[in-house]
Protein backbone atom coordinates (compact mmCIF):
# COMPACT_ATOMS: atom_id res chain seq x y z
CA UNK A 1 0.00 0.00 0.00
CA UNK A 2 1.63 3.50 -1.20
CA UNK A 3 1.25 6.42 1.09
CA UNK A 4 -0.10 5.04 4.10
CA UNK A 5 -0.26 7.45 6.54
CA UNK A 6 -2.20 9.87 4.48
CA UNK A 7 -4.64 7.06 3.01
CA UNK A 8 -5.12 6.76 6.89
CA UNK A 9 -5.86 10.57 7.15
CA UNK A 10 -8.07 10.37 4.75
CA UNK A 11 -10.09 7.02 6.10
CA UNK A 12 -10.25 9.36 9.12
CA UNK A 13 -11.70 12.37 7.44
CA UNK A 14 -14.27 9.55 6.06
CA UNK A 15 -14.89 8.75 9.67
CA UNK A 16 -15.44 11.90 11.01
CA UNK A 17 -18.16 12.27 8.07
CA UNK A 18 -19.73 9.20 9.30
CA UNK A 19 -19.68 9.69 12.74
CA UNK A 20 -21.35 13.15 12.21
CA UNK A 21 -24.07 12.05 9.61
CA UNK A 22 -25.25 9.33 12.23
CA UNK A 23 -25.05 11.36 15.42
CA UNK A 24 -26.52 14.67 13.58
CA UNK A 25 -29.46 12.32 12.34
CA UNK A 26 -30.00 10.87 15.86
CA UNK A 27 -30.33 14.50 17.10
CA UNK A 28 -32.60 15.63 14.77
CA UNK A 29 -35.38 13.63 16.24
CA UNK A 30 -35.09 15.34 18.84
CA UNK A 31 -37.64 18.12 19.95
CA UNK A 32 -36.45 21.51 19.24
CA UNK A 33 -36.95 21.38 23.24
CA UNK A 34 -34.25 18.69 23.83
CA UNK A 35 -31.98 20.00 21.43
CA UNK A 36 -31.36 23.21 23.16
CA UNK A 37 -32.41 22.03 26.80
CA UNK A 38 -29.17 22.19 29.82
CA UNK A 39 -27.67 19.11 30.15
CA UNK A 40 -24.55 18.49 32.58
CA UNK A 41 -21.21 18.17 30.23
CA UNK A 42 -18.17 20.79 29.13
CA UNK A 43 -20.80 23.04 27.28
CA UNK A 44 -24.15 23.03 28.44
CA UNK A 45 -26.10 21.80 25.94
CA UNK A 46 -26.57 19.01 22.57
CA UNK A 47 -26.95 22.47 20.49
CA UNK A 48 -24.06 24.32 22.17
CA UNK A 49 -21.70 21.28 21.63
CA UNK A 50 -22.42 20.79 18.47
CA UNK A 51 -22.04 24.26 17.47
CA UNK A 52 -18.30 24.26 18.86
CA UNK A 53 -17.29 21.32 17.33
CA UNK A 54 -18.91 22.63 13.68
CA UNK A 55 -16.97 25.96 14.76
CA UNK A 56 -13.53 24.98 15.45
CA UNK A 57 -13.81 22.50 12.41
CA UNK A 58 -14.34 26.11 10.34
CA UNK A 59 -11.12 27.40 12.31
CA UNK A 60 -8.87 24.53 11.45
CA UNK A 61 -10.19 23.23 7.79
CA UNK A 62 -9.66 27.05 7.03
CA UNK A 63 -5.95 26.80 8.38
CA UNK A 64 -5.32 23.85 6.50
CA UNK A 65 -6.45 24.96 3.10
CA UNK A 66 -5.01 28.04 3.40
CA UNK A 67 -1.32 26.45 3.76
CA UNK A 68 -2.09 23.69 1.17
CA UNK A 69 -2.90 26.72 -1.16
CA UNK A 70 0.13 28.75 0.26
CA UNK A 71 -1.54 31.47 1.39
CA UNK A 72 -1.44 33.31 4.57
CA UNK A 73 -3.47 32.12 7.94
CA UNK A 74 -6.56 33.75 8.01
CA UNK A 75 -6.26 37.34 9.95
CA UNK A 76 -9.69 37.17 12.02
CA UNK A 77 -9.60 33.77 14.30
CA UNK A 78 -12.76 35.39 16.00
CA UNK A 79 -14.99 35.64 13.29
CA UNK A 80 -15.13 31.44 12.92
CA UNK A 81 -16.35 31.72 16.97
CA UNK A 82 -19.29 35.35 16.33
CA UNK A 83 -21.76 34.09 17.18
CA UNK A 84 -20.94 31.41 19.41
CA UNK A 85 -23.54 29.00 18.49
CA UNK A 86 -23.89 29.87 15.08
CA UNK A 87 -27.04 27.62 14.16
CA UNK A 88 -29.89 26.81 16.31
CA UNK A 89 -31.47 23.95 14.39
CA UNK A 90 -30.35 20.81 14.26
CA UNK A 91 -31.44 20.57 10.28
CA UNK A 92 -28.85 23.93 10.13
CA UNK A 93 -26.01 22.14 11.62
CA UNK A 94 -26.43 19.04 9.97
CA UNK A 95 -26.23 20.87 6.66
CA UNK A 96 -23.43 23.32 7.63
CA UNK A 97 -21.65 19.80 8.86
CA UNK A 98 -21.97 18.07 6.36
CA UNK A 99 -20.05 21.12 4.15
CA UNK A 100 -17.20 21.09 6.64
CA UNK A 101 -16.88 17.41 6.40
CA UNK A 102 -16.34 17.36 2.79
CA UNK A 103 -14.07 20.20 2.78
CA UNK A 104 -11.90 17.68 5.24
CA UNK A 105 -12.24 14.49 3.02
CA UNK A 106 -10.90 16.98 -0.10
CA UNK A 107 -8.30 18.31 1.79
CA UNK A 108 -7.10 14.68 2.62
CA UNK A 109 -7.66 13.58 -0.97
CA UNK A 110 -4.86 15.99 -1.63
CA UNK A 111 -2.35 14.51 0.86
CA UNK A 112 0.86 12.36 0.66
CA UNK A 113 3.10 11.09 2.93
CA UNK A 114 6.25 13.33 1.94
CA UNK A 115 3.81 16.61 2.69
CA UNK A 116 2.48 15.39 6.29
CA UNK A 117 5.57 17.49 7.89
CA UNK A 118 4.86 20.74 6.29
CA UNK A 119 3.90 23.36 8.56
CA UNK A 120 0.37 25.22 9.19
CA UNK A 121 0.08 28.29 10.59
CA UNK A 122 -2.56 29.79 12.67
CA UNK A 123 -3.02 33.19 14.64
CA UNK A 124 -4.18 32.37 17.85
CA UNK A 125 -5.59 35.80 20.08
CA UNK A 126 -2.46 35.85 21.85
CA UNK A 127 0.38 34.09 20.24
CA UNK A 128 0.54 32.30 16.05
CA UNK A 129 1.04 28.90 16.61
CA UNK A 130 3.12 26.64 13.72
CA UNK A 131 2.01 22.84 13.57
CA UNK A 132 3.00 20.09 11.17
CA UNK A 133 -0.45 18.59 9.22
CA UNK A 134 0.26 15.29 10.92
CA UNK A 135 0.07 16.75 14.39
CA UNK A 136 -3.02 19.56 13.48
CA UNK A 137 -4.59 16.43 11.78
CA UNK A 138 -4.63 14.69 14.90
CA UNK A 139 -5.94 16.99 16.62
CA UNK A 140 -8.82 17.94 14.62
CA UNK A 141 -10.10 14.46 15.15
CA UNK A 142 -9.35 14.17 18.30
CA UNK A 143 -11.31 16.99 18.89
CA UNK A 144 -14.05 15.85 16.80
CA UNK A 145 -14.12 12.26 18.59
CA UNK A 146 -14.11 14.45 22.45
CA UNK A 147 -16.97 16.29 21.78
CA UNK A 148 -19.14 13.70 19.63
CA UNK A 149 -18.80 11.27 22.74
CA UNK A 150 -20.15 14.04 24.96
CA UNK A 151 -23.10 14.19 22.49
CA UNK A 152 -23.24 10.99 22.59
CA UNK A 153 -23.47 10.92 26.11
CA UNK A 154 -26.23 13.70 26.49
CA UNK A 155 -28.11 11.59 23.93
CA UNK A 156 -28.26 8.82 26.36
CA UNK A 157 -31.14 11.26 28.72
CA UNK A 158 -33.35 11.60 26.11
CA UNK A 159 -35.56 9.36 24.42
CA UNK A 160 -33.65 9.35 21.09
CA UNK A 161 -31.10 6.30 21.29
CA UNK A 162 -27.35 7.21 20.80
CA UNK A 163 -26.24 5.72 18.30
CA UNK A 164 -23.36 3.10 17.39
CA UNK A 165 -20.21 5.38 16.23
CA UNK A 166 -17.87 2.54 16.15
CA UNK A 167 -18.77 0.35 13.19
CA UNK A 168 -16.63 2.25 10.76
CA UNK A 169 -13.33 0.67 10.59
CA UNK A 170 -13.46 -3.24 10.01
CA UNK A 171 -14.48 -5.21 6.91
CA UNK A 172 -17.15 -7.30 8.96
CA UNK A 173 -19.25 -4.43 9.95
CA UNK A 174 -19.59 -2.94 5.91
CA UNK A 175 -23.38 -4.10 6.12
CA UNK A 176 -24.18 -1.92 9.51
CA UNK A 177 -22.55 1.33 7.80
CA UNK A 178 -23.80 0.77 4.19
CA UNK A 179 -27.32 2.67 4.36
CA UNK A 180 -25.39 5.37 5.93
CA UNK A 181 -22.89 5.77 3.33
CA UNK A 182 -25.57 5.53 0.50
CA UNK A 183 -27.56 8.37 2.41
CA UNK A 184 -23.79 10.35 2.19
CA UNK A 185 -23.07 9.43 -1.22
CA UNK A 186 -20.95 7.27 -0.86
CA UNK A 187 -20.12 3.87 -0.98
CA UNK A 188 -17.48 1.07 0.64
CA UNK A 189 -15.45 1.02 -2.63
CA UNK A 190 -15.67 4.95 -2.68
CA UNK A 191 -14.37 5.02 0.88
CA UNK A 192 -11.42 2.29 0.98
CA UNK A 193 -10.21 2.22 -2.85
Amino acid sequence: MSNPLSRHFLSMAYNSAWSNHRLLKACAQLTQADFVAHRTSFFPSIKATLNHNLSVDWFYVDALEREQRNEPPHPQIMSFFDPEEPFDTCVDLQREQRLADRRLIDYCAHLTDDTLERQVTLLRPRAKQQETRTRLLGHVFQHQIHHRGQVHAMLAGTSVPPPQLDEFFCEIDAELRATDLAEMGLSESAVWE
